[in-house]
C-alpha cells in the first residue's frame, strides 16, 4: 500500500507570521493544528517538510542536519518573499534546535523552542523512537512481519551517519544559545520520555533575551503539540506572541 505523503502548508491570515518547524522523523501534520489555531487568531503561518521527512526511513537517513537547515532557511526565506517582515519561529524538539539556529542567524521576533534537545545524551532514546517509527512506516506499507524485522534491522544499520550528524548540530547549536538576544518562551513537557528535559533550563538560562518565560506542562508527553494540553499550549503561544511589540 502506498503512504499518502504530507504536504508543506502556508495559513495566511495577517501581517504578522510564525514559522512552524516539525521533529525528528516527524513532519507538518506535527504543527498543523497550531497552524490552523494562529490562523484564527489571525497569525499567518508556514510549516516546510525537511528533506527526507514524510518519506520511507531509507530515505529519510540519506540526508542530514545541513540540508534540513537549508530547508528551513528557504522556509523561513517564503515568507519573507510573501511580504512577511516579523517572523517569529515554533519549533518541535528537532524543529526547536532549528529555530534556535534561526534565532541566531536571522532577525526574527520571537523564539518558540518545544521539547527541544540540547544534549546528545539519550541516543537510545533517539534510536528507540527511529525504530518504532521504521516499524510503524511499514506496518503502514502493508509489509508482513518477517519483511519489515529486516528492513527495519538494515534501516537501524545505517543510520549511524544521521545521528552523528544530529549529535554534532545540536552541539554546535546549544554552543550559541547565548548569543540570541530575541524574545523566547521555552516550552517543556513533563512527561517527555525522548529527551533529557534538563534542556529546557539550559536554554532558558543561557538566552541572553530580556524577554524570556518558561513553562512546564505537567500532563503532556514529547510530541506537545498533539497531546493532551495542546489547547492551553496553544492559548500560552498566542498570549505570548501579543505581548510582543509588532510594527503593525
Amino acid at each position: 500500500m502506498k503512504v499518502k505523503q504530507p504536504e508543506p502548508f502556508t495559513f495566511e491570515a495577517g501581517p504578522r507570521a510564525v514559522l512552524l518547524l516539525h521533529g525528528f522523523t516527524g513532519h507538518s501534520a506535527d504543527v498543523r493544528m497550531l497552524g490552523r489555531f494562529l490562523e484564527k487568531k489571525g497569525y499567518t503561518s508556514h510549516a516546510p517538510i525537511y528533506r527526507g521527512h514524510g518519506l520511507p526511513p531509507e530515505e529519510l537517513i540519506q540526508t542530514n542536519p545541513d540540508e534540513w537547515w537549508e530547508d528551513v532557511r528557504d522556509a523561513y526565506k517564503h515568507l519573507q518573499d510573501l511580504g512577511y517582515k516579523e517572523i517569529a519561529v515554533a519549533g518541535l524538539s528537532l524543529g526547536g534546535v532549528l529555530g534556535l539556529k534561526i534565532a541566531y542567524s536571522e532577525k526574527t521576533k520571537a523564539i518558540i523552542p518545544m521539547c527541544t534537545p540540547m544534549f546528545f545524551d539519550n541516543e537510545t532514546q533517539l534510536t528507540k523512537g527511529f525504530k518504532s517509527f521504521s516499524k510503524e512506516y511499514k506496518q503502514l506499507e502493508g509489509k508482513d512481519e518477517e519483511e519489515i524485522e529486516q528492513e527495519v534491522s538494515d534501516v537501524m544499520e545505517n543510520s549511524t551517519a544521521v545521528f552523528e550528524g544530529l549529535a554534532a548540530f545540536i552541539d554546535e547549536v546549544r554552543a550559541n544559545v547565548d548569543t540570541i538576544y530575541t524574545p523566547t518562551y521555552v516550552v517543556q513537557a513533563r512527561k517527555d520520555q525522548m529527551i533529557n528535559t534538563d534542556s529546557a533550563t539550559y536554554i532558558y538560562e543561557n538566552v541572553e533575551a530580556d524577554e524570556k518565560d518558561m513553562k512546564w506542562y505537567e500532563e503532556s508527553g514529547h510530541v506537545i503539540t498533539l497531546d493532551k494540553e495542546k489547547d492551553q499550549l496553544f492559548e500560552d503561544i498566542y498570549q505570548f506572541l501579543e505581548s510582543l511589540d509588532w510594527e503593525e
